[in-house]
C-alpha cells in the first residue's frame, strides 16, 4: 500500500505526492461535487460549499488542503489528512474531538501504521446513529412496492403465468401481483441490512444503544428482513438512489448504507476504480467539541442547520454567533476559530465586534486550538481618531483570545496508555477553559 501523509490547511511540494500520482490526479482541483458520483463521504454535508471546496487544490508548484480531515482511498494509495494541530505520534487530537462529539467510546485507534481502512470503517459506522436520527424525524420511508399474493380476494393484476404454475388445478386461489404503499421496501430493507451488520462488530451494540427507538422503529418496518438477501437489497439501492428533494435525509443515509456494507470489499479503494473514503470539516467539528464544554453557560445557534437565527435589524440581516452567553447581564459573545491565534484578525475582529455590539456585550472571546503554549493579553477596544491625536483604550470593552491547550504526546511503545495520557492532559486544559466562564456567570 502505498501512503502519503498530510495535515489540513497544509501546502507542501507537488513532489510530496508523487507517492500516490493517481489518487492525487483523482482529487486536485475537483469540488466535493465533483467527487460526489464517488464514494467519499463528508460530514457534515453542506451543498452550498460542495460547489467550491476541495480536498486538494494545485497552487503554483504546490498542493494545498482545506478545512477537511480523514482517510481517502484510491486502488493501493492512501491519503491521510491529519489535523494542523496535532501534537502527538497517534492522531489523537483528531480522534479526541470525534469521541467528544459524537459521544463514542474509545473504540479505535486512529494511527497511520497499515489501518487507516478498518479506522474509515469505524468512523462510517459511528455516524449511522446521527443520520438514522435525522432521517427518521421525515418519519419512516415508504413508497410503492410490488407484492406477489396468491388468494381469493383479488386487489390488483392477475399473474396468469404464476397462476397456471401455483393454482393447477383450480383450488379457488387466484395468484395476483398489487403496487402498494409500504414501510417494508429496498431502503427501510437496507437500514436493517446495515443495523444488523454493525451489530457483529464488538462495538455494535453499544452504538444502538444510543438509539434504541429509532432501532425498533426499523426492526418493527422491516418483519420480512432475511440475511442472505442482503446482496439483492445492495444492488437495487445502487440503482434506484433517493432523489426526492424532500427525503434528502433519506439520501444520504442510504449512500453510508451502501458504503458500509461495501466496505469490507472496497476496503476505502482497495480494488475500486472510485475514490473512497471518509472525511470531516475540522472547523465544524471544534465547534461542536467546544459546545460540549460550554453548553451550560452559551447558547450555540447553528449556521449550518439554520437553528437559533438571530436578526441584526429588526426583522432583516440574519446572523448566527457561535455562542451567546446566558446571563443577560454581562452578556459575552464567543466565536471558535479553527486558526493558530496569530491568524485571528481583520474581518474576523470586525465580525467578533458587531455581534458584541447588537447583544449589547462588552466582552468577547475567540476560543481556539492553542499548540504554542503563548497566551495572548486580552484587547481592548480602542476610542477616539488618531487625527485628533486622542485614541485611549476602552476599559471595559474587551476581545481575548482564549487558547485551549493541546498537549503534546510522544508515542513510546504502548499507544493505549500514550492516548490515555493525552486524554488526561485534554481533561486539564478542558477545566481551565470552562473556569473562565465559570467565573463569570
Amino acid at each position: 500500500m502505498k501512503l502519503k501523509q498530510t495535515k489540513d490547511n497544509c501546502r507542501e511540494p507537488k513532489d510530496e505526492y508523487a507517492i500516490i500520482p493517481q489518487l492525487t490526479d483523482k482529487l486536485v482541483n475537483r469540488t466535493l461535487k465533483q467527487l460526489s458520483g464517488d464514494g467519499l463521504f463528508v460530514f457534515p454535508e453542506n451543498p452550498k460549499e460542495a460547489d467550491d471546496q476541495m480536498v486538494l487544490r494545485s497552487i503554483d508548484n504546490y498542493y494545498q488542503t482545506s478545512n477537511l480531515a480523514g482517510f481517502i482511498g484510491y486502488q493501493d494509495e492512501r491519503l491521510v489528512i491529519q489535523s494542523r494541530f496535532e501534537r502527538s505520534d497517534g492522531n489523537y487530537f483528531f480522534q479526541y474531538l470525534f469521541e467528544r462529539v459524537f459521544n463514542m467510546p474509545n473504540l479505535m485507534v486512529l494511527n497511520t501504521e497499515g489501518i487507516q481502512d478498518k479506522s474509515g470503517f469505524d468512523l462510517l459506522a459511528f455516524l449511522l446513529p446521527i443520520y438514522l436520527k435525522k432521517a427518521l424525524r421525515k418519519g419512516i420511508f415508504k413508497t410503492y412496492v410490488r407484492r406477489q399474493h396468491n388468494d381469493s380476494n383479488v386487489r390488483g393484476t392477475i399473474d396468469v403465468a404464476r397462476h397456471i404454475r401455483a393454482n393447477s388445478p383450480f383450488t379457488g386461489k387466484i395468484a395476483y401481483n398489487q403496487r402498494e404503499f409500504s414501510y417494508e421496501n429496498d431502503v427501510t430493507l437496507l437500514i436493517r441490512h446495515t443495523i444488523e451488520f454493525i451489530k457483529n462488530k464488538p462495538y455494535g451494540n453499544l452504538l444502538w444503544k444510543q438509539i434504541p427507538d429509532e432501532v425498533t422503529t426499523i426492526v418493527t418496518a422491516t418483519r420480512h428482513y432475511e440475511e442472505h438477501d442482503r446482496r439483492h437489497i445492495i444492488v437495487q439501492n445502487k440503482k434506484s438512489p433517493i432523489r426526492h428533494a424532500y427525503y434528502h435525509e433519506y439520501r444520504s443515509l442510504q449512500r453510508l448504507c451502501l458504503m458500509i456494507l461495501q466496505f469490507e470489499k472496497q476496503r476505502i479503494g482497495t480494488g475500486s476504480q472510485q475514490v473512497q473514503g471518509v472525511l470531516f470539516d475540522c472547523a465544524w467539528l471544534w465547534e461542536e467539541y467546544i459546545n460540549k464544554l460550554i453548553a451550560p453557560w452559551f447558547y450555540h445557534p447553528m449556521n449550518k442547520e439554520r437553528i437559533g437565527e438571530q436578526k441584526l435589524f429588526g426583522s432583516n440581516g440574519s446572523i448566527y454567533p457561535d455562542f451567546i452567553s446566558r446571563f443577560q447581564t454581562n452578556r459575552i459573545i464567543a466565536d471558535t476559530k479553527y486558526k493558530p491565534s496569530k491568524n485571528i484578525g481583520n474581518k474576523d475582529y470586525l465580525q467578533l465586534v458587531a455581534y458584541m455590539y447588537r447583544f449589547d456585550a462588552q466582552k468577547g472571546y475567540y476560543i481556539y486550538p492553542n499548540h504554542t503554549d503563548k497566551t495572548v493579553a486580552p484587547f481592548h477596544l480602542a476610542q477616539g481618531l488618531t487625527y485628533d491625536n486622542n485614541v485611549v483604550p476602552r476599559e471595559t470593552v474587551t476581545i481575548t483570545k482564549l487558547g485551549l491547550e493541546i498537549p503534546e504526546i510522544t508515542v513510546t511503545g504502548n499507544e493505549v496508555a500514550d492516548y490515555q495520557q493525552f486524554k488526561v492532559s485534554m481533561k486539564k486544559s478542558e477545566e481551565k477553559l470552562i473556569q473562565q466562564f465559570k467565573n463569570q456567570s
